[in-house]
């Protein structure tokens, strides 16, 4: 699907406030609501627009404490690697999971009660687990993110 300037408006806005009425946001793009709507569900269905979330204060769901952790295999196929992503992700404490280049091959990002929990954590999914060869774990004292993506596109 080729975005147009519309599209980029929509996803623009949607990433800074996606509580967005239809209304609200054909509004924001001048764009009359029926045609905002029928946009918007296009770029759902190409899979550019690919969802829509609440941010939650970490604390009111009782964590403590989260931390990114460095972990390095000692084997690489694709079914082997796939299978321990696929483990990590199904955990409930994990928030982001990158798979890396260079010296490390996933760098994990986990919410959890509290320091026992990262133990617990670390014991159960990543040092016991035959491909691990390292972990490498640090505390995040402070995590903000930006919701808006830079938009490339318009330099072509």
């Amino acid at each position: 699907m080729k975005l147009d300037r519309i599209d980029f408006l929509i996803l623009g806005a949607l990433q800074r406030d996606a509580a967005l009425s239809n209304k609200e946001l054909a509004r924001r793009v001048r764009l009359a609501p029926s045609s905002c709507l029928e946009r918007a569900r296009k770029l759902r269905a190409a899979g550019i627009l690919t969802g829509i979330h609440a941010d939650v204060a970490p604390w009111a769901l009782g964590i403590q404490i989260q931390a990114l952790i460095r972990v390095r295999l000692n084997q690489h196929t694709e079914k082997q690697v796939l299978s321990f992503r696929n483990g990590l992700l199904s955990r409930p404490e994990v928030v982001s999971l990158f798979h890396l280049a260079g010296s490390d091959d996933f760098l994990v990002h986990v919410a959890l009660r509290d320091v026992q929990h990262i133990r617990t954590f670390g014991s159960e999914a990543l040092t016991s687990h035959p491909l691990v060869s390292h972990v490498e774990t640090s505390v995040v004292f402070e995590h903000r993110r930006s919701n808006l993506l830079p938009n490339y596109a318009l330099d072509e």
